[in-house]
């Protein structure tokens, strides 16, 4: 879709509404009287076979009877009427279907959404909805909703898949004095979706923030790729319902056991630079904040505070939001020696105690943005018997007016009834002002979090790893042909080998007596592992056996296996029994990747071994990764530190592991056929010496369409 066709969505010559009415209690009326008192630019054409006049606007009867262009059709007619509405609008040329009307895909009714999408595609059409409540666009003063009306303009573009929600939203903003730059609502998403709605705003130059409302992905990979090219230049902010551990889960592996849905969206929109919200009320403060608040130009901030307890609180909250502080004590000493007394402090939080006045917190924020290191404001203020409120609020009006476009700047304020009608009194005038020094610095960290993205580079690191596609497909169809949808231990072996991965020496033994020379081959200590296309899991059926030392052992063990395995499931076929180099000791991690129901390839990193199920200490991304990406995988778990070193430990080779999730999202990204690969455990070594994977899974699509 070009950029021209989309802005005959958000600025159109010329509106029909199918389905007018004169009848205030119908969807029809409300959508037009909300355009006629918006001031919508364009032309507005009510359609109805009634004909008749609303506001001052003469129905027509049909579309054919309108003379002029329409580049918006809003479709407010029966479910079983509007694929003749559609037929009308393509014959005469209109560019977009705002189609309010439900009863399609969120009742089931599949067919009639995809039939309509047809039907407009085949005249060159564009579909919004169905299911919505339509849409604002301040541009051309169009609102063709059927909210409550009043929308403000402003620089916070809404995009949000609940109509409910949405119209709700519509009030929340007028209540909140956020103006809005457009409000899309996209409902069953049958066509236009929020990566078409996001790539036109990512260029509208009145557009500074745009707040995401999603119950669920559709082309994730595409949306994706839209999100990381738009947090590039504005601020995102989402606020994503259904936290529950439902989605696309595939029992045969960790990978997809631990990839419930919300998990993954969470950490795919930290990869996109995408904020996301615990709640509504967070997110049109994180909004309203950033559609105002300049950009810092660096990490330090100061708090300025009259109450040694609340700037206790605000370095804890500064610390949870990833909000650094100022350190540099001299500076502050000097900074602010003349407005601090005797029993004030002047590290940060800088405490003027609470007999500080109006003048000394002015003063002391003057000094805050009078110094290019220090690059954000916190002032906190609680409520003293010696200070006059009424004078606080004359004050912060006038520091907020004066450093408003010079620096970011938050307030929080702690008192009685007087202070709460303040805060609300400056909220309404657009004062980042709040009652709880936690909400205050929560916009402050969205900000930070969002300014880290925006100044990342879009430089490459490198060539991309390549994957031996065509090698690595060969095994899959050798494998394939015997009806199998997931590898054997030797044929998952074969591809970690292709990817470059190092793996411990292994020999496949079919009777005891090769067991034994197999062993004596590798060298003790050995492993042995069960290989049988009827048991995944291994160590749950007694399949695997560790730390052998001699003949006798390994005697043992065969035995043990094949009784164990046959006793956990006795129609199984035993291919036979792997030996395995026993590895040395390192840090056990895992590493995996898949095809996710929503975003496509996904990849995997976290502790590993035989608690990685109970500890989920894991993290996602969506691949391909770059060598940037993986770093921030492995460093983003809470095992992190394991890595680094603990107790004398030398840091392990976290390159060699971030080596490892690269060439895993690769082969997902470029190999659709393999629906999960899994190494557990990669064991990471001191840095230096790599990596070794030890337990390799890969599960694939066989030619009929199913994974195992």
């Amino acid at each position: 879709m070009t950029r021209e066709s989309m802005d005959r969505l958000f600025n159109p010559r010329g509106v029909a509404v199918i389905g007018a009415s004169t009848n205030p209690a119908k969807i029809g009326y409300r959508i037009v009287e909300n355009m006629v008192k918006s001031g919508y630019a364009g032309q507005i054409y009510p359609i109805n076979p009634k004909k008749g006049e609303i506001f001052g606007h003469s129905m027509h009867a049909s579309l054919a009877d309108v003379d002029g262009p329409v580049d918006i059709a809003v479709l407010s007619v029966p479910a079983d009427h509007v694929l003749d509405a559609a037929a009308e609008c393509g014959a005469k040329g209109v560019a977009h279907l705002v189609v309010v009307t439900s009863g399609f895909s969120e009742i089931g009714n599949l067919e009639g959404e995809k039939e309509l999408v047809a039907l407009a595609h085949a005249h060159g059409m564009r579909v919004l909805g169905p299911n919505i409540f339509g849409i604002y666009s301040a541009s051309s003063r169009l609102d063709a909703t059927f909210g409550p009306g009043g929308i403000l303009p402003g620089h916070v573009a809404i995009i949000t898949q609940s109509g409910a929600l949405g119209i709700a939203m519509i009030g929340k903003t007028a209540s909140e004095s956020l103006g809005l730059s457009a409000l899309i609502s996209v409902g069953n998403k049958s066509d236009l979706d929020e990566a078409d709605l996001l790539t036109y705003l990512a260029d509208d130059p009145e557009t500074r923030v745009v707040l995401l409302y999603i119950e669920g992905v559709r082309n994730g990979e595409r949306l994706v790729r839209t999100l990381r090219s738009v947090t590039r230049g504005k601020h995102v902010v989402v606020i994503k319902s259904g936290r529950s551990a439902r989605g696309a889960m595939a029992a045969a592996s960790h990978t997809g056991s631990l990839a419930g849905a919300d998990d993954v969206f969470d950490d795919i929109m930290r990869q996109c630079g995408v904020l996301r919200a615990e709640s509504v009320q967070e997110a049109f403060d994180w909004v309203r904040f950033l559609s105002s608040a300049p950009l810092p130009s660096g990490e330090d901030a100061v708090i300025v505070t009259n109450g040694g307890g609340i700037g206790v609180l605000a370095t804890d909250a500064c610390e949870k939001y990833g909000v650094r502080l100022y350190d540099n004590q001299p500076v502050l000493a000097s900074t602010f020696a003349s407005v601090m007394p005797e029993f004030g402090s002047s590290k940060n939080p800088v405490d003027l105690t609470g007999q500080a006045t109006g003048e000394d917190y002015a003063r002391s924020l003057d000094a805050v943005f009078g110094r290019s290191d220090m690059h954000a404001g916190i002032a906190l203020y609680c409520e003293t018997a010696l200070f006059d409120t009424q004078q606080f609020e004359a004050f912060l009006r006038s520091v907020y007016e004066r450093y408003r476009v010079t620096k970011p700047i938050v307030f929080a304020l702690f008192g009685g009834e007087r202070i709460e009608t303040m805060i609300r009194e400056l909220r309404t005038e657009g004062v980042p002002v709040f009652g709880d020094v936690y909400e205050a610095i929560s916009v402050l960290g969205a900000l930070y979090r969002s300014w880290r993205r925006l100044k990342e580079s879009d430089v490459e690191e490198g060539p991309p790893i390549s994957v031996p596609v065509a090698e690595i497909r060969r095994v899959l169809q050798r494998a394939g042909k015997e009806g199998r949808g997931f590898l054997l231990a030797h044929e998952a072996a074969e591809v970690a080998l292709a990817l470059g991965l190092c793996m411990p020496r292994a020999i496949l033994a079919t009777n005891l007596d090769e067991a034994v020379r197999a062993a004596e081959t590798i060298g003790y200590p050995v492993v042995m592992k069960v290989v049988s296309k009827d048991i995944v899991h291994k160590s749950d059926a007694g399949g695997v056996a560790l730390n052998l030392e001699n003949q006798s052992e390994v005697v043992d063990a065969y035995q043990a296996i094949v009784r164990s395995c046959l006793r956990h499931k006795p129609d199984a076929v035993i291919e036979g029994i792997e030996v395995v180099e026993m590895v040395r000791a390192g840090v056990e991690t895992i590493v995996g990747a898949r095809q996710d129901a929503s975003f496509g390839p996904v990849a995997m990193f976290g502790l590993g071994g035989i608690y990685v199920e109970v500890m989920k200490d894991v993290s996602f991304r969506a691949a391909p990764v770059s060598g940037r990406e993986a770093r921030e995988m492995i460093g983003s778990i809470r095992s992190y530190p394991l890595l680094l070193g603990v107790r004398g430990e030398k840091r392990k080779d976290i390159g060699a592991a971030a080596d490892a999730i690269i060439r895993l999202g690769r082969l997902v990204a470029e190999c659709r056929e393999i629906s999960d690969i899994e190494i557990n455990p990669l064991v990471v070594y001191d840095y230096g010496e790599g990596v070794k994977a030890v337990d390799v899974r890969i599960l694939f699509h066989t030619q009929g369409g199913d994974a195992a």
